[in-house]
């Protein structure tokens, strides 16, 4: 069955969406995304997600394409309309159509879409199993904490892992951490919860907030640093976390086996803790 795909105020089937070729998200990257996760049929965490886009959208100097009452609106009709019981949205915001100039256009609408896709996220196989880390140069431009669509390389990180026969990749610059190829990084050691301070240097993740919260309301001690891929080879455990994944354990790091290879005990709680809470005031 066909979806039902959002483009610029009309609801229309996924083989009708259509953007211009003069998009400047298609031309320079020149746009901003979420990813909201379905669970129950409500939006998890949509507050944050729509906090953190008018961030994006205030530092790239980019007009919001509408309020964020009427963004909820839309979220929750394309979910009523496809169905969609536990999954995700994904919402992407450009600086709109005009002929190809660096210079920023004036006068011009942005460009607004959005879909959903219905996978399983809760019962999740990777979860159970826990993630295969290799670590890589981190190259990506300076402005991270942008959630921009500039996302060639984290997309590289991902195959050069698979080539590796590993699961995901950590980004390592100045000989630290800095996070996930789409995901925020912890280490786990001797029941300490160490993960990259906030900054330009990483994403400020809406689940990251809610798992270092909810740790801390359960007695978790938590370090804000940045740490080591040899920090990390050395640790108990070690997990990641994201709006699709929630709280992903990670079992190796560059070949070195976590623990005893299998999820850790502070990942799997993190991860129960974080469900728990996040559907009791999902909207």
């Amino acid at each position: 069955m066909s979806r039902t795909v959002y483009v610029n105020g009309s609801f229309v089937p996924e083989e009708d969406a259509k953007v211009s070729v003069f998009d400047r998200g298609f031309l320079f990257a020149d746009g901003v995304y979420e990813v909201t996760s379905v669970l129950g049929g409500k939006l998890i965490d949509f507050a944050g997600h729509a906090k953190r886009l008018e961030r994006s959208l205030n530092e790239l100097d980019m007009a919001a394409p509408c309020t964020m009452d009427e963004l909820l609106k839309i979220h929750r009709e394309l979910v009523r309309l496809n169905e969609v019981d536990e999954g995700l949205v994904y919402l992407q915001v450009t600086r709109g159509a005009a002929d190809r100039d660096f210079v920023f256009p004036e006068g011009v609408a942005p460009t607004l879409v959005l879909f959903t896709q219905s996978k399983t996220l809760i019962d999740s196989p990777a979860a159970k199993k826990g993630a295969k880390i290799i670590s890589i140069e981190d190259i990506r431009w300076g402005r991270r904490d942008i959630k921009t669509v500039q996302l060639l390389y984290p997309s590289m990180g991902k195959m050069m892992a698979k080539a590796a026969g590993a699961d995901d990749a950590w980004l390592v610059e100045d000989g630290f951490v800095t996070e996930g190829t789409s995901n925020n990084a912890y280490i786990v050691k001797n029941g300490r919860i160490i993960t990259r301070q906030l900054s330009t240097d990483i994403l400020h993740g809406i689940t990251r907030a809610a798992v270092l919260r909810f740790a801390r309301e359960a007695q978790m001690e938590v370090e804000e640093r940045p740490f080591t891929i040899e920090e990390a080879m050395d640790a108990d455990e070690a997990f990641t976390t994201s709006a699709s994944a929630f709280v992903m354990p990670v079992v190796s790091v560059d070949g070195a086996e976590l623990g005893d290879g299998t999820p850790g005990p502070v990942a799997k709680r993190l991860r129960e803790i974080y469900l728990d809470e996040s559907q009791k005031v999902a909207v």
